[in-house]
């Protein structure tokens, strides 16, 4: 970002200078860290302990050094007033809207940033043109279709007019994705200014231009389904650490926005059905009377019910009725809206106490009876359980409403409704697959109403911030759904392919720059959060501090070190080589052991000791050639008279010097000394090797001889001084039998087979297959002539009946 350029004159003091250096430091990567590392050529090691303070932004009066928000925290106000009309023939979008910005920084603004973000559907923008493709070989019909798309269609938003609160023009500047709004006058701190803009769009067909919002079109009854998201232009954020967050819409990087107040008047088609963020105002003019009385009802229902039934919606799918309809929706303290619309929808809800939470939440589901009987089965409850989770975890759920619906889009989220792709087979049928990412899908898309829709995190700079937690909470969340349910991210073990591979970037990688994005901005963050709530910090700490750091953070803007700060804040745990590690490298798990070595107090008393080292020694195998000399005939048989004193001398006997040596030593000893010399534990020296480059903690499960077992929990510490390889003594009552890293796979370890010790061998299965011999072009030809003569044979024999 060219900061220089992009951010307004500010009044002539130090802050401008602060809030650049924090945006420097807050973007820093693994070279950045690695150019902080403090020179060492002697030691040749890397100090995976330094502290991460001299690569966070600095802490001022807006963000303490503690993680929460300073006494000066400050953020902006879009409060808007939309009316946009949804057009059934031409799959159009055509709105008008008020925006009320307040700006609430202590800096003059000269212009105002809005964000179009269905221009990212247009032919010039930097998504198109910078899209990158390796070869084509065998393409798919859907993929080329949609290839063909992205030079035909034209998705960008057309701004038909920009005008101030008087109605008088105000000039703007288009940059692809961007518009700039130069104001009349400054707009001084503690002033609010309201723009009035026009616009329109086509809508995407989601099947040959796939994005986050679009319509379905179902052939066989002749309707749309609408998921209509990023529709209207939308006031970039400003922020006290980045200034105006204008960066480019590419796609991957997702939206960062103010909060505000939102009154929305939707006109669509008289027999559509609606679902949209916020509160429904106008039930009385857009639902028939029994759908209201459903409504009401399903407040306190057991179970969802249906407020339109499936026999209902089909048959509003024959209707293509002419009129229209507009309804009306207030949602409060949200940073975006979102909609759904068709005809085709089955509607069913839940009204749901959340603990901690004054008013009932309506958990509502959307969806055509193309999704049944999945979708009436699972979707409303999936929404119940998962306000349950979360809440438990972070806050009490704050909305009115918890909205999932079905159609074109396969999983995304915006305030208090989201889309989910997954339905069953035409026949009704489906797979374990599908069930459960239906399930998983909801949790997750409704999960996110806390991450970023209330914990307003920057996802267009750090998809980790929103995608990983809300995944690390999705995991706990379908925990609590069944025993073993089949989660994909969260187990450590889950992610050790990634870990090990060399494709990938840290995690805090700008959210276009990320490779393998599911493992990066969702797999790795969820289990590092897991990692730390099971291993490092244990459940009691951890949950205390992630939702201390939930709750600071509700309906604000944190960053990276926000979080990082507030987690070590509140668990009272120094945890800067975790976030350095797991965040800021690509290092992996790979603890080996190396090996063991048992340590046994000699007591002293030679007729204990040299009668044990005699043993031991007599017991040593006779080396081959021993075995094989013993037939040769030797000198001194033959020659007695060379043997002498030494032939018969065994240093090992104990003799009246060993003896009297040990009882003068005793008499030398306090009696708690000599008590010392009964000591009976065992000394193992375990040899530790650290392989992977990540310092975690040392988990280790003992086995003794008598096949009782213990765990030994040796914090990651343990690699501070030397993270290379470490020795550490350990003292037992009984002998071990053996001994074994990470037993639970708690670590992510990439390695298995050097866990153990001693080493065990691995297993593995192999199949027998008969190879095939494939026919050549002549019996091709002959099998083609005979199955065509065997199915011509049954109509010549109808036509001979006949």
């Amino acid at each position: 970002m060219n900061f220089m350029k992009t951010r307004p004159v500010f009044r002539p003091d130090t802050r401008p200078v602060l809030r650049l250096l924090c945006l420097i430091l807050t973007v820093c990567s693994t070279s950045m860290l690695q150019a902080q590392v403090v020179s060492n050529e002697k030691y040749k090691q890397e100090d995976k302990f330094r502290q991460l303070e001299e690569a966070l932004p600095t802490p001022n009066e807006f963000r303490t050094a503690s993680g929460a928000p300073g006494e000066k925290y400050w953020q902006q106000q879009a409060d808007y007033v939309i009316d946009v009309e949804l057009d059934d023939k031409l799959q159009k979008v055509i709105g008008s809207e008020k925006i009320t910005y307040t700006n609430n920084s202590p800096d003059t603004l000269s212009y105002l940033w809005m964000q179009l973000d269905t221009n990212i559907l247009s032919f010039d923008s930097d998504a198109h043109l910078t899209d990158t493709s390796s070869h084509l070989g065998k393409v798919g019909y859907q993929s080329m279709q949609q290839l063909l798309a992205k030079e035909t269609f034209d998705g960008s938003m057309k701004i038909a007019a920009v005008r101030d609160k008087e109605g008088n023009p105000l000039p703007y500047t288009v940059i692809k994705t961007m518009m700039r709004i130069d104001l009349p006058r400054p707009l001084e701190t503690g002033q609010s200014t309201q723009v009035s803009i026009d616009w329109s769009y086509l809508v995407n067909d989601s099947q040959s231009r796939p994005a986050r919002t679009g319509y379905e079109y179902f052939e066989e009854d002749k309707n749309f389904l609408y998921e209509i998201a990023h529709w209207y232009p939308r006031m970039v954020a400003y922020t006290d650490n980045s200034g105006w967050q204008h960066k480019q819409f590419l796609g991957r990087g997702e939206f960062t926005l103010e909060f505000g107040n939102f009154l929305t008047r939707i006109t669509v088609p008289d027999d559509h059905i609606v679902a949209a963020s916020g509160l429904l105002q106008n039930p009385e003019e857009v639902l028939t009377p029994e759908q209201r009385t459903r409504l009401d009802q399903a407040k306190n229902a057991k179970k969802p019910m249906f407020i339109v039934t499936p026999e209902e919606a089909k048959k509003n799918e024959a209707s293509q009725s002419t009129g229209k309809k507009t309804w009306v929706f207030q949602a409060d303290r949200v940073r975006d809206f979102a909609f759904a619309s068709s005809r085709k929808f089955i509607w069913d809800a839940q009204g749901h106490q959340v603990a901690g939470n004054e008013k009932p939440v309506m958990a509502m589901s959307f969806y055509p009876n193309e999704g049944e009987p999945l979708w009436s089965k699972y979707s409303t409850h999936a929404i119940i359980h998962t306000l349950d989770v979360f809440s438990k975890y972070t806050f009490p759920y704050p909305y009115p409403v918890a909205i999932s619906v079905n159609g074109p889009v396969g999983g995304m989220e915006y305030p208090m409704i989201c889309f989910n792709g997954p339905r069953p087979e035409k026949d009704g049928t489906y797979s374990k697959r599908t069930k459960y990412g239906l399930i998983s899908v909801i949790i997750h898309e409704v999960g996110h109403n806390y991450f970023p829709m209330i914990v307003n995190s920057d996802e267009r700079q750090w998809t980790w911030m929103d995608e990983g937690m809300t995944t690390f909470l999705q995991f706990l969340t379908e925990q609590e759904w069944e025993p073993d349910y089949p989660s994909r991210r969260g187990e450590p073990r889950d992610i050790v392919d990634y870990m090990k591979g060399n494709y990938q970037v840290p995690i805090m990688t700008n959210s276009e720059s990320i490779l393998q994005f599911g493992n990066n901005a969702y797999g790795k963050p969820a289990t590092a959060l897991n990692v730390l709530r099971e291993t490092v910090l244990g459940r009691e700490l951890f949950d205390y501090a992630f939702k201390e750091y939930s709750r600071r953070w509700m309906f604000k803007r944190p960053t990276p070190a926000d979080f990082f700060r507030t987690m070590e804040d509140a668990s009272g745990v120094d945890l800067d080589w975790f976030w350095r590690g797991w965040f800021y490298t690509t290092d992996h798990t790979d603890l080996s052991v190396e090996n063991v070595r048992q340590y046994l107090l000699e007591t002293g008393d030679p007729y204990v000791d040299k009668v044990r080292r005699k043993k031991e020694r007599d017991e040593e195998p006779e080396s081959l050639s021993d075995i094989r000399n013993q037939k040769l005939p030797k000198r001194t048989d033959k020659f007695p008279e060379l043997k002498d004193f030494y032939n018969e001398f065994d240093d090992l006997d104990v003799t009246d010097a060993d003896r009297k040596k040990f009882e003068d030593h005793l008499k030398e000893l306090k009696a708690d000394e000599k008590k010392l010399l009964e000591t009976q534990n065992y000394f193992y020296m375990i040899d530790l090797k650290n392989l992977g480059g990540l310092v975690m903690p040392v988990i280790l499960k003992l086995t003794f001889e008598d096949d009782s077992s213990e765990m030994l929990r040796i914090p990651a510490e343990i690699w501070r001084l030397n993270n290379q390889s470490v020795s550490k003594l350990i003292l037992t009552e009984k002998p071990l039998k053996s001994l074994k890293l990470d037993p639970h796979r708690e670590t992510a370890d990439t390695q298995l087979s050097n866990n153990e010790f001693p080493r065990t061998i691995s297993k593995s299965y192999f199949q027998l297959e008969k190879s095939k011999k494939s026919k050549n072009e002549m019996q091709k030809l002959q099998a083609e002539k005979k199955a065509a003569a065997e199915k011509a044979e049954p109509k010549q024999e109808q036509e001979k009946t006949e």
